[in-house]
């Protein structure tokens, strides 16, 4: 165990959970037009997409995103590159793939995705958004605002935080991105980038205390 992970207490966990719960949106999910893998650091994503699909719960999926600092070394190709290599070892049918390498934040992500879709003739109704675990409530708040007409579901790898953990290894940099995530949540609706969530007060409270302890890497000014 590093340095690092043993100076996160017990408390900070618990804190840590209550924001991951609440980054999960808990949606039933049911079969849909389509899904967009969203890309980052994570190729569970890809994984999560590949199960889905060999799952009958749609006929055409997009990969999307290009590179950010987090992911140029990982996926020197681009995100949805890798995400898509991955997917069709997995058993997804080339064909069954759309790549959208140009996306450099989760706006791009659903804005490209869904031109990319109409330039193939493909208009939706209903979307399975598949994201990393934290990112579910953000995506959707994005695609509600961006992409209003369709309707809207999140998914992501089924896992509980300590295994997320563990299969990314690196515990203190996932506790930052939690907390990063939850200030988009709350800021981006006043940039116009998303819709509104509520956010209840202990979530709230666990958001403010683990700024003050420092897990503040994926803060935007």
């Amino acid at each position: 165990m590093t340095d690092i992970q043993q100076t996160i207490t017990e408390d900070q966990w618990h804190k840590a959970k209550l924001i991951w719960d609440y980054h999960q949106m808990g949606h039933d999910l049911a079969p849909v037009d389509v899904a967009i893998g969203l890309g980052s650091h994570d190729l569970g994503v890809a994984a999560a997409t590949a199960g889905l699909y060999r799952a009958g719960l749609f006929p055409v999926l997009v990969f999307t995103g290009g590179n950010s600092p987090t992911t140029a070394k990982v996926f020197p190709r681009g995100e949805a590159v890798h995400f898509r290599e991955h997917a069709l070892e997995l058993g997804v049918l080339d064909e069954a793939i759309l790549v959208e390498p140009n996306a450099a934040h989760t706006g791009q992500n659903i804005t490209l995705s869904r031109e990319l879709l109409a330039a193939n003739g493909i208009t939706p109704k209903t979307v399975l958004l598949v994201s990393k675990p934290y990112m579910e409530r953000r995506s959707f708040a994005t695609a509600r605002k961006l992409w209003p007409e369709v309707e809207i579901i999140c998914a992501s790898e089924p896992l509980e935080m300590d295994d997320y953990l563990k299969s990314i290894g690196d515990e203190k940099l996932v506790l930052d991105m939690l907390v990063g995530d939850l200030q988009r949540v709350i800021e981006y609706p006043n940039n116009g980038f998303a819709i509104p969530q509520d956010v209840p007060e202990d979530v709230h409270d666990a958001y403010e205390s683990l700024i003050r302890a420092g897990f503040t890497s994926r803060l935007i000014s």
